[in-house]
């Protein structure tokens, strides 16, 4: 184990410090929006302008990176990350936020590719389960650290943008001074969601759907969480404990799946997500009860994003691998920028409490619709699964194909091939 994390310490640790940052703006955004009396509307706005963003930059970043290589690129989306975090605070106003997070969007696309696509050049047939492990482990626990660290001041003071900003900028050391080699090929994006429905119904359908209840909650959770009374820190712990909750969930669930319909799996954690999701808009609880209840319904709700993915896997050709990676994640994007907007009409329009039933309603109408397609498909026998794969799966590894990267393949360019990308420095 440490001959193989050995030498990509140095990029776990740039992730660290940089999904920290971000986790901390997760919160935080949300959080000084709504303790500033913003609308739900607004602070949909803001919540959808950040994946129109990230959609928009899974685009347009690898030819960025493929013109600037992959060392300069990562050094100006970090920096302009940084600038960005630090101006929220100076800058607190609707449109500029929405302007900055549509941004920062488009930096976090970027600075996803490149470290993924420099661990995936690290990994082998045998090492690639354990660098895109650790991966998506050390980035599970940068956000959490980040959401956690919310609690420890005012949303309205400098310290928690000062200290997202810190931590980003920090991130770009390692990565720049590591001794890695030169990352493996970009992979360009080419999003068929015809194709891809006709190969999975459930996978497509799935994580676009998951997408809006994902990019409701994390919209408005803090929203909700004062609506019921709880203070700013109280509201920060709310959102930590359903990651938290999502996080152990993601490898047992996955791994139960290799072994049973992922369908059925997929059907009930949305039961499960509707049930605990009613409960929390529903019934008059304690808090503690609330924050044990928000902790189950992140374990209900982020597996479902993995499992929906492995299916898509499950129906693809080994060919079409890197192409599912990508659409797979530009769906979830897109529905991420849908779910904010009408969580935000319904909440304006009746009370914080609704945003669990919306949830519960989408995730409700998934389950019909994976129920229905039980009937259509059979199941795939276990020997035609791919295998879950926790790095090709997870919402912070997604742009990583469960195999290593083929130069013949026609969504692969290599950066020296391009003409433009070479390293510096090697």
């Amino acid at each position: 184990m440490r001959a193989t994390i050995g030498p990509i310490l140095a990029l776990l640790l740039g992730v660290f410090l940089l999904i920290a940052g971000h986790g901390i703006q997760l919160t935080l955004i949300p959080l000084r929006a709504a303790v500033d009396d913003w609308t739900p509307f607004a602070i949909g706005l803001v919540g959808s302008a950040y994946f129109v963003g990230l959609v928009l930059g899974c685009l347009a970043a690898p030819h960025v990176i493929l013109r600037s290589g992959h060392i300069r690129a990562f050094a100006a989306f970090v920096a302009m990350a940084a600038v960005i975090t630090l101006a929220q605070f100076l800058w607190v106003a609707v449109v500029p936020w929405a302007v900055f997070r549509f941004v920062m969007g488009i930096c976090f696309a970027g600075l996803y590719m490149v470290v993924e696509s420099w661990l995936n050049d690290q990994a082998t047939n045998t090492t690639r389960g354990h660098i895109m492990s650790a991966y998506v482990v050390v980035s599970f626990a940068a956000i959490t650290a980040g959401q956690f660290a919310v609690s420890l001041a005012s949303p309205t003071e400098v310290l928690l943008f000062a200290m997202a900003t810190m931590l980003i900028t920090v991130a770009v050391i390692p990565v720049v001074l590591t001794k890695a080699a030169q990352p493996a090929p970009l992979t360009l994006v080419r999003f068929r969601p015809k194709a891809l429905y006709r190969a999975s119904p459930v996978g497509i359908v799935g994580v676009t759907m998951i997408g809006v209840t994902s990019g409701a909650f994390w919209s408005f959770a803090v929203v909700y969480a004062l609506g019921t009374g709880m203070d700013n820190r109280e509201a920060a712990v709310f959102t930590g404990l359903a990651t938290v909750g999502g996080a152990l969930a993601q490898w047992p669930v996955g791994r139960l799946s290799d072994f049973v319909d992922r369908r059925l799996v997929l059907i009930g954690l949305l039961l499960g997500a509707v049930v605990t999701g009613l409960l929390l808009a529903l019934l008059p609880v304690s808090d503690a009860v609330r924050l044990l209840l928000v902790f189950l319904f992140g374990a209900m709700t982020m597996p479902t994003y993995a499992v929906a993915a492995a299916h898509a896997y499950d129906h693809a050709a080994r060919e079409d691998y890197v192409e599912t990676a990508a659409g797979v994640l530009l769906a979830t994007g897109i529905g991420s920028i849908v779910g904010p907007f009408v969580a935000a009409v319904l909440i304006e329009a009746t009370k914080p409490e609704v945003l669990f039933i919306f949830t519960a309603a989408a995730q409700g109408a998934l389950a019909l619709f994976v129920l229905g397609r039980l009937w259509v498909r059979a199941s795939p026998r276990a020997d035609e699964k791919t295998g879950f794969d926790l790095a090709a799966t997870s919402p912070t590894g997604a742009l990583i194909p469960p195999e290593t990267l083929d130069p013949a393949d026609n969504n692969v360019i290599v950066p020296d091939q391009a003409g433009s990308g070479r390293e510096t420095g090697r």
